[in-house]
């Protein structure tokens, strides 16, 4: 049974304008902003053709403003993607790609709100940041759980972000005692095995997606009433996909695509799109030059992204650039392109399953549920896929697999899309000098005092012969072993890391790869050893790897620890040498801070060794 919540919906008839003039002339104020964010949810939406949505607020907001159809976070988790929100950079770009991390920005760069503020806007920020760098309080006239932009100055515009908690993830973790939503009309994507944990899930996200609706409803009530709907350009949109398993996180439509509408008040109808809804692409990393266009305020030279409206403008993008790096206490490295048919993904460490066992995600019933299908053996062949390691491209045609389950990329009939979009990903991440093929434990020896985007050109560094390394060795790495035996030699570090990873992703032994490997064990660079340990044991140098393992999980920089227990964890080795068992139980009384990197080591061990 679905209840229709009514809150806010006749209060939007005077917000939408529909008692305006047309002929009232275009005002030379400038408008306010509003943000509405919510958390981890994707187009689930009646605005979007959801059929089991029910957001009669959001919906009659889309009614009157624009229906962005292609909207897309630039990666699919929250810190990360929320850096880019703030400062309309790539988070690749500056060394903020990890979930999470706290390293800092060239001082030039400002968060975008401050160029409003000192334009005579009044910014405020309800609640929350989490924007995976050093915070810039000043952007803000307050950031709190009560700011609000009824504190400004008569006559003074504003730009206030309101965000909502109702979708996060959490609230799968949360006890059910009733459901709006019937478990049993929940239409599961093919990935999906239809247990009853996994249908009660969907039910009870659609449940807060509505509890989220109401939120939005009365917001919108608080605007009219306050007397500043008529002067107010709203946003509603998510800070990623989500958030049932093999969505957030991961790099999918489901992960990656969200709701996005715009609503223009009457007095700022020339500012608008000419369409009601619109395909054009849209990307996070848009959306502060976006707003900085349409307070009339130029955007700085350097932010990354395309103004899709005001008078800044750009032109419409041909691309969307995505990408994940570490997701709590698990490494990965995906990039990932999408057009308006087509999406390619990239995988930088095919070696590794999808679903790489991460303590937070499976928290969810759900997840619990899907996992234990997969250990009894019950699932099919798009199931099981999850669990399985990944292929190094995938390409998917989403007007038919919007569930991204039928990759194209060894189809015939589609490399030349294959080559077009290999191609874009491989000039953007050079473009950008993606620093996330930079392992992130020697990060802080790199950077020193300084942000690691300052360091890295300081320096030199040779980010496209890592890039290229990276390329070769997780992209038909059988057949350049020759190669990756080259770079093994390189005077920089993360080259060597590619070019040993190479060696573990190889479907072939290379000649003579364990004189090219054991010549590493004493590798300078502690992320070198971990990859040379991992490629000598899958090569069936099991005593030398598990060695250099153990002397990893006594590393004095944690990540080498975490990196270590990652690629334990990987081997699926039958039985732990007694000593290195006995390390891994005692790790998580070592790391005992709440959060942080020690809240990833003690996950990680106890994964691997139980609790």
């Amino acid at each position: 049974m679905m209840i229709k919540t009514r809150i806010g919906v006749i209060v939007l008839i005077a917000i939408l304008g529909w008692g305006c003039s047309p002929e009232e002339e275009p005002s030379v104020e400038r408008p306010n902003i509003l943000w509405i964010t919510s958390e981890d949810n994707s187009p689930y939406l009646g605005a979007y053709g959801d059929s089991l949505a029910d957001t009669p607020n959001l919906d009659r907001l889309a009614e009157r403003g624009t229906v962005y159809e292609n909207a897309f976070a630039t990666t699919p988790v929250c810190a990360p993607s929320r850096f880019t929100l703030i400062t309309g950079l790539y988070a690749n770009a500056m060394g903020t790609e990890n979930m999470r991390s706290t390293f800092p920005i060239p001082e030039q760069i400002r968060f975008f709100p401050k160029y409003l503020r000192d334009a005579g806007y009044h910014t405020t920020n309800n609640v929350k940041k989490d924007y995976n760098t050093i915070d810039q309080p000043e952007a803000w006239v307050e950031s709190s759980d009560s700011a609000t932009y009824k504190t400004r100055e008569p006559g003074q515009p504003f730009f206030h972000v309101r965000n909502f908690t109702t979708t996060h993830e959490s609230r799968l973790h949360d006890p059910i005692d009733t459901l709006i939503h019937d478990p049993e009309e929940m239409e599961l994507p093919p990935y999906h095995p239809a247990t009853a944990e996994i249908k009660r899930d969907w039910a009870h996200y659609y449940d807060q997606i509505t509890k989220m609706d109401t939120q939005v409803g009365q917001v919108l009530d608080e605007l009219e009433a306050s007397g500043e709907a008529e002067n107010t350009i709203i946003f509603y949109y998510s800070d990623h996909g989500g958030v049932l398993p093999r969505s957030k996180r991961f790099m999918f439509e489901s992960g990656l695509r969200v709701p996005l509408i715009v609503y223009f008040p009457p007095k700022y109808e020339h500012l608008a799109p000419e369409r009601d809804r619109t395909d054009r692409l849209v990307s996070f990393v848009d959306f502060p030059k976006t707003v900085l266009s349409l307070a009339g305020i130029e955007p700085p030279e350097y932010m990354h992204g395309k103004a899709f409206l005001g008078e800044y403008e750009d032109t419409p993008r041909t691309y969307v650039h995505t990408y994940r790096g570490r997701m709590d206490e698990r490494f990965d490295l995906v990039r990932a392109v999408r057009d308006k048919e087509y999406l390619y993904v990239r995988n930088y460490m095919p070696h590794r399953i999808y679903g790489q066992h991460l303590a937070y995600l499976w928290r969810a019933p759900s997840m619990l549920s899907w996992h234990q299908q997969f250990l009894g053996g019950t699932l099919d062949d798009t199931q099981q896929r999850f669990f399985e390691t990944k292929p190094a491209e995938e390409l998917y045609r989403i007007d038919a697999d919007p569930h991204n389950v039928n990759n194209l990329a060894g189809d015939p009939g589609y490399q030349e899309v294959l080559q077009r979009m290999r191609e874009a990903n491989a000039q953007w991440i050079r473009e950008q000098q993606d620093l996330g093929f930079i392992p992130e434990e020697t990060i802080d020896s790199l950077r020193g005092n300084r942000p690691l985007y300052d360091a890295a050109r300081e320096q030199s560094m040779p980010i496209d012969e890592i890039i290229e390394t990276a390329e070769q060795a997780t992209r038909n790495a059988s057949d350049n072993l020759e190669f990756l035996a080259e770079q093994m030699d390189h005077s920089n570090g993360a080259v060597r890391f590619w070019a040993a990873t190479g060696f573990s992703v190889a479907e072939r032994q290379a000649p003579q790869v364990e004189e090219v490997l054991k010549r590493h064990i004493d590798d300078p660079s502690p992320a070198v050893r971990v990859a040379v340990a991992e490629a000598l044991y899958r090569h069936g140098f099991r005593t030398a790897g598990l060695e250099l393992l153990e002397e990893s999980l006594q590393a004095d920089h944690p990540f080498v620890k975490l990196r270590a227990l990652n690629t334990i964890e990987a081997l699926e080795i039958e039985a732990l040498p007694g000593r290195m068992e006995q390390m891994i139980q005692d790790l998580p009384g070592i790391h005992d801070d709440e959060w942080g990197t020690d809240y990833y080591i003690r996950r990680a061990a106890t994964s691997i060794v139980g609790e």
